[in-house]
Formats: structure tokens, C-alpha cells, sequence
């Protein structure tokens, strides 16, 4: 049975531990106690022969953000996007919408992977005051881990202004792949730009295969959309955005099939994109047209020179502002 302390020995106890912590402080304010400090007030120091934990990074791909997709954040973002993210977007992107009706068939609860090109970093604020409300409500964005979350502070507002997540540029991990998985299992739409980063001279590059494989793990429909003059806005390289005019294609949900490998959905995933593009640069006939010629111009570009590859984009460009309106013969 435990001893019960008398009034006298309580106050005395207490006397020392007030005593100790008193110490403790003035203590942690000498700066030379500080320096000369050892363990507990520094970690213990490894013995040799033995070699130190590798220190666990807290930014990059190790960036949590699960603190942002709580209902307080949520409501910041969505509030932000409406007010100044749209009317500063509406000034300097005046964006047109093509196709946006295609995603109507999609059922209410049924969460997208959204899958773009990708010229600037007007793209991910463009599309997100874009997308219906219902998939805006709940959508994560991937982010280059080591562009947007190399710092606390980078990472902290891409999360909250955005609802970005961190991806690898080169490939999604294992563990990255399990985490949007399980998002886009709960009801989360995720939006990516496979390029894996934005274009350096106006032309799209390879699109790797990771939408197509979320596409198949969570038997989510992938929408491809094309986004065009956002490069004249905030190219690569430049500092200040320069109002333009922009086009938002949407295209028809892609559905991965029964027995599909992500290879196959990865390449329809591309030529979908890249029909869009084309579609833009001309007009739908032309553009189904070559579509099922199997003729659709890449998003690549020629490989040839690079006044060469500039001389076709600007080419491009003149067709885009005066379009040719031709119809079907019958």
C-alpha cells in the first residue's frame, strides 16, 4: 500500500522540484551553458565504429499534406479560387472552353484523374477555376516534389493554395502511387501534367505512364485536355506574365479497358491529347479526320533544328487565331 505524504513533506518536495526547474532555466539562458551542453539538452552523440540514422527528410517527396485536404483548408482554397485566383486569371488568361459538356455523362461521386499539357504555371490556376465545382470540391494536384516542396515554406502554400501533393519527376514511387491511390479511393480527383515538367520551346514532351496506371488500379476514367496560350502568358524562363488569350479543350472521358495495360491506355491517353491540340490548331472535322487516318500530329514536334521546330510552332500558332471553317462533304 502507497505511503500517504504529509502536508510538510508534499511542501517540501515541491520546494525542490521548483528548485530544479529554476535551475534548468537559468541554465538554458546561459550561452555558455548552450554551447557546452550535452544530452538531454542535445541528442546523444553515436559511438565510433557505428554509423549515424540517416536523418528523415520533412520536405520533398516526404512533404505531408493531409493537414491541407481538412475541411478549414479546403474552404481557404475554395474561397481563394473564387476570389482573387479567378478574376486575376479572367485578366490575364481571358480563357475560352471547348467540350466542357463531354464531362456531363460522368456520374456525381465518381472522382477523375484530369490529365493535361503543360507550358506554364498559369496552367494548374487556370484549370483549377475551370473544372466544375463538383471535382473542384475535392482535387489534389500533382507537384514536382523537388521544384514545389523543396522547403517548408514552398510546401506549406503549394498544399494550401492549390492542394498540391508531391510526385517525382522521373517516376511515381511505390509509396506516392499508394498515397494518390487511396485519395482517388476515398473520392478525391487527382489533376497531373505527365509531361513531368513545362515546355521548354512551345512543343509538349513524352508522357509518362503514371495517370494510366492510377487510371487502371482505381478504375477511374482519365478526361485529356489541351491548354493553349498559356506559353504567351508565363513561358519558361520569364518572371512577369503578359496578358493572352487562352483555350481550354476538354475532351471525352477515357475509360480503362477490361485487360488494358497501362502501356496501351498511356499511348490512347497522349493521342487523345494530342487530337485536342490538333482539333484547336484547326477544326473537329480535319481533326477526326486525321484521327482516323492515323495521320494526328504529335504534341512533339519535328525533330529537326530548333529554328526549325520554332518556325513550325509559330505556323501552328497563325492557324489557331485564323481558323478554316470547313464542313463536311456530303
Amino acid at each position: 500500500m502507497p505511503q500517504r505524504l504529509s502536508t510538510r513533506e508534499i511542501r517540501r518536495r515541491t520546494k525542490q522540484i521548483r528548485r530544479a526547474i529554476d535551475g534548468t532555466r537559468r541554465r538554458l539562458i546561459n550561452l555558455k551553458f548552450i554551447r557546452t551542453a550535452q544530452f538531454p539538452y542535445r541528442p546523444p552523440s553515436v559511438p565510433k565504429g557505428i554509423d549515424p540514422l540517416p536523418k528523415k527528410s520533412k520536405t520533398g517527396s516526404s512533404f505531408r499534406t493531409d493537414w491541407a485536404r481538412r475541411t478549414p483548408a479546403q474552404t481557404f482554397r475554395m474561397l481563394f479560387s473564387e476570389f482573387p485566383m479567378r478574376p486575376i486569371i479572367q485578366f490575364l488568361a481571358k480563357p475560352s472552353m471547348i467540350g466542357i459538356d463531354s464531362l456531363a455523362d460522368i456520374p456525381n461521386y465518381q472522382p477523375v484523374i484530369f490529365v493535361a499539357n503543360h507550358h506554364s504555371h498559369i496552367d494548374t490556376p487556370l484549370l483549377l477555376t475551370s473544372l466544375p465545382i463538383r471535382w473542384r470540391k475535392k482535387l489534389v494536384v500533382g507537384a514536382a516534389a523537388d521544384y514545389f516542396f523543396s522547403t517548408r515554406i514552398t510546401g506549406t502554400l503549394s498544399a494550401l493554395f492549390i492542394g498540391a501533393i508531391p510526385i517525382e519527376r522521373r517516376k511515381i514511387t511505390r509509396k506516392s502511387s499508394d498515397d494518390i491511390a487511396d485519395l482517388i479511393d476515398k473520392g478525391w480527383s487527382f489533376m497531373v501534367f505527365p509531361e513531368g515538367g513545362r515546355s521548354p520551346d512551345g512543343w509538349g514532351q513524352p508522357f509518362r505512364g503514371g495517370a494510366a496506371y492510377l487510371s487502371l488500379r482505381c478504375n477511374a476514367p482519365v478526361v485529356p485536355i489541351h491548354i493553349t496560350g498559356t506559353g504567351a502568358i508565363l513561358r519558361k524562363g520569364r518572371n512577369l506574365p503578359k496578358p493572352s488569350k487562352t483555350t481550354i479543350n476538354f475532351g471525352r472521358p477515357i475509360w480503362p479497358g477490361v485487360e488494358e495495360s497501362s502501356r496501351s491506355l498511356a499511348k490512347r491517353i497522349e493521342v487523345s491529347v494530342a487530337q485536342l491540340a490538333d482539333e484547336t490548331s484547326s477544326n473537329w472535322w480535319e481533326a477526326k479526320k486525321r484521327l482516323y487516318e492515323e495521320k494526328t500530329p504529335t504534341l512533339h514536334g519535328p525533330e529537326a533544328s530548333s529554328w526549325r521546330r520554332a518556325w513550325e510552332l509559330s505556323g501552328r500558332k497563325r492557324k489557331q487565331q485564323n481558323p478554316s471553317r470547313n464542313w463536311p462533304k456530303i
